[in-house]
């Protein structure tokens, strides 16, 4: 039986993204993209919902986001989903799922003070 778990999104980075080392020397950088989503309902009206993708990016893919990428650039990334669990405030167990890194794209002009 084949299985594929791939993501790819095109949208625009919420914030700036956090970079940071694990404790066994890997650097992960993590950011968030939006995504509109476009329709028209049942009485022809436009709507649209954004759709919020906590990504993580690892190693060397990490650094570069890392340098290149502000809040609001535009990106293509593709991934794989993971969901991840920890234990809240409470003791309740909790779950998200973020997309793996594997490919980032920027897609807009370099901002002037990058170049």
């Amino acid at each position: 039986m084949a299985v594929l778990n791939k993501v790819q999104l095109i949208g625009r980075l919420g914030q700036d993204p956090e970079m940071h080392h694990t404790n066994n020397g890997k650097t992960v950088t993590k950011f968030t993209v939006a995504v509109n989503r476009h329709w028209l309902n049942t009485n022809g009206e436009a709507r649209e919902v954004t759709e919020w993708f906590n990504v993580e990016a690892w190693n060397g893919l990490a650094e570069t986001c890392n340098q290149h990428l502000t809040q609001g650039r535009l990106v293509y990334v593709e991934g794989s989903l993971q969901t991840d669990r920890y234990e809240d405030e409470t003791g309740m167990t909790r779950t998200y799922t973020k997309v793996v890194a594997k490919n980032v794209q920027f897609l807009d002009a370099v901002p002037a003070d990058e170049s």
